[in-house]
């Protein structure tokens, strides 16, 4: 029996670990916490609504009293922290709110697991990262655990700072911690701010295709299914104080995989195959944009026995055709604030 805070968890990859755990361990009390800002969507989530081991509570993790509240109304003795500010671009734009979310958050986290944890047994603070705070690679090398921190833009320097936060508690309070580190993420449920899902809305509906520079950046991607199944191995398998890259061994530069993107959803819709290159532009170069970032998750592997299950042009196809299925998700979360948010986001 446990009783676990998940964090974010009306967000993209947030609802896919809430879905997981709740169907998975119907004797776990799972309390997903969300601000539901315009990345969160209840609507992800309406499945689990009348699960009996499932409870939504709207607040701010910045909020330290609400958080505190909710550890002793709910005896919390695990979290998965998944809240974050995440869209780079939006991080240049106003990397206050990065910082008071991401670090500041994250913080108020901590200090209520560490004042309501009295011991730490069957205790657990799982803190989720990303590779960006790494930096950025040349043409080979990866990411591994032990790649010093080398962040580049507001949003990885927030993500850095909260990983540090993390590991601080664990040294000078003893806390139970784990962290993982994971690569670019795609599939069902994503906000379309993201390329994979912009793009196949884009594609869809005929506008243009935006390439940062030459399009050779390169990303490693991972199906947000296969990184919800990591999570679950490493909250349970996990030795406390480690940290796990969890990748998806899976290399595709920007404009290759735009090519997939095209001639993929190109079949779906019936279309000639490559019709839609025609919508392909290029834009200058995002500020700071990292050339290449790519994740060893061998230790994930080797030690918890975890790996990816889908191949990539497998999981492409699956997350196009969720999205032409669900064409009324895709309007209702572009609509509306959204808009205001995304005129405002992108304004010159």
């Amino acid at each position: 029996m446990k009783n676990i805070l998940i964090t974010g968890g009306a967000g993209f990859i947030g609802s896919h670990v809430v879905r997981l755990f709740v169907n998975k361990y119907p004797d776990y009390k799972i309390i997903n916490l969300d601000k539901l800002t315009y990345a969160g969507n209840l609507e992800n989530l309406k499945d689990l609504e009348s699960k009996p081991n499932y409870t939504f509570i709207k607040a701010d993790i910045c909020d330290s009293k609400t958080i505190d509240k909710v550890f002793k109304e709910y005896k919390i003795d695990s979290v998965i922290h998944l809240a974050a500010e995440s869209h780079v671009d939006r991080s240049i734009k106003d990397p206050f709110s990065f910082a008071k979310t991401n670090v500041l958050g994250t913080l108020n986290l901590l200090q209520a697991a560490k004042n309501n944890w009295v011991e730490d047994v069957n205790k657990l603070f799982y803190h989720i990262s990303t590779d960006e705070v790494y930096g950025s690679l040349n043409d080979s090398g990866f990411f591994t655990e032990n790649t010093p921190y080398d962040p580049h833009s507001p949003y990885s320097a927030s993500k850095a700072a909260s990983d540090h936060f993390v590991r601080a508690f664990s040294n000078t309070y003893k806390l139970p911690i784990v962290i993982s580190n994971c690569s670019n993420n795609y599939g069902p449920n994503q906000f379309p701010e993201k390329l994979i899902p912009l793009f196949i809305n884009n594609i869809c509906n005929n506008k243009p295709l935006p390439i940062y520079g030459k399009g050779e950046n390169v990303r490693d991607w991972l199906y947000v299914e296969d990184h919800a199944k990591a999570i679950d191995t490493i909250f349970h398998k996990g030795k406390f104080g480690e940290t796990y890259n969890v990748g998806g061994f899976n290399e595709w530069k920007n404009i290759d995989l735009i090519k997939v993107l095209i001639k993929t959803v190109d079949k779906l819709l019936g279309r000639k195959e490559g019709t839609s290159k025609k919508l392909i532009s290029y834009v200058a170069d995002r500020a700071g944009h990292d050339y290449r970032y790519a994740i060893d998750a061998s230790k994930l592997k080797n030690e918890l026995g975890w790996q990816p299950s889908l191949q990539f042009k497998e999981g492409i196809e699956k997350t196009a055709q969720w999205y032409l299925d669900n064409q009324d998700w895709v309007k209702n979360i572009t609509t509306g604030d959204y808009q205001k948010y995304y005129q405002e986001m992108y304004k010159e």
